[in-house]
């Protein structure tokens, strides 16, 4: 690798500008005047033979260019503060943006319950928190982690933390059960109106244990599919159908009959939620005391 000793060149001063927002905000913040923050944007840019920002007089707003090269800095700043506290032998504070992946349904049954009492004890971190059932590039879309609930966890280079475990149910309303009867088998599934699930490799086959836990699976004919769990449920309580969730997005919906766990004595599937990061980044202050605090509040 060639040398290059203006690598770093307005880096600082770029990831400034855009955490505040302003080219004088960020001069405010730095000690230099605007014009010194334009020039070393313009001399960034020119650099690195891009746009980085669109800037009129009232807006400033990233390029897609800008984007990716803003979620590099950070991470690359970060390491470079972390580096330089281990020399000098100073505690890192937990601050800073921690932007987070999380499927819709866990965030607001398990998360939304208990992120007031971070927020309070972590004033300085900002949480973005990105609610997507989709899987996402961790590393390519600038996410310090994700949590992911899975029957098995692809391989990859990622490091990930295993933190709670559920089942997979298969539940309808007693309105449905009463108009279309009750599937007695799991093979009955294929005659009745199931919601699908989207994000699910197979979405038209339900894997199932027999009473011998020897697997098998059942071809679905799905009339709803969905990319959201939370949509799943709300329209199996609709009695639009029969669904399979995990049963970490129930609250009460089993225990005041609003719904009925089907083939209840068939051994369940296993699902595994995990706490997922790149093993390229070090473990930063921010990323440790969030994975901490998950795994006190709803680790099993």
């Amino acid at each position: 690798m060639a040398f290059n000793s203006a690598l770093f060149d307005g880096m600082v001063i770029f990831s400034e500008v855009v955490t505040s927002g302003s080219f004088t905000q960020a001069a405010l913040n730095s000690g230099h005047s605007t014009s010194y923050i334009s020039k070393e944007i313009g001399k960034l840019e020119e650099r690195l033979g891009v746009r980085l920002l669109h800037r009129t007089t009232r807006t400033l707003r990233l390029t897609p260019e800008g984007e990716l090269y803003f979620q590099q800095c950070q991470q690359l700043i970060e390491d470079a503060q972390m580096a330089e506290n281990s020399i000098t032998g100073q505690q890192e504070k937990p601050k800073g943006r921690l932007k987070v992946s999380c499927p819709v349904g866990f965030a607001l049954s398990r998360l939304r319950p208990i992120l007031g009492k971070f927020t309070d004890l972590y004033p300085d971190i900002i949480l973005e928190l990105d609610l997507n059932d989709k899987k996402i590039d961790i590393v390519a879309e600038g996410f310090d982690m994700a949590i992911r609930a899975s029957h098995q966890l692809e391989d990859s280079s990622l490091i990930s933390r295993r933190f709670l475990r559920s089942k997979a149910i298969t539940i309808a309303s007693p309105g449905y059960l009463k108009k279309h009867g009750a599937p007695l088998y799991p093979h009955d599934l294929s005659s009745h109106k199931t919601i699908g699930y989207a994000y699910v490799k197979q979405g038209a086959i339900w894997d199932f244990f027999d009473k011998n836990k020897q697997p098998f699976s059942v071809q679905l004919n799905s009339q709803v599919i969905t990319n959201n769990s939370f949509m799943a449920l709300s329209l199996c309580l609709a009695e639009q159908g029969i669904t399979r969730i995990p049963h970490f997005h129930l609250t009460d919906e089993l225990e005041t009959g609003k719904l009925v766990e089907l083939f209840a004595d068939y051994p369940k599937l296993t699902i595994d939620i995990f706490m997922v990061y790149p093993s390229r980044k070090h473990m930063s202050a921010k990323v440790r005391c969030f994975m901490d605090f998950i795994s006190e509040h709803l680790g099993d």
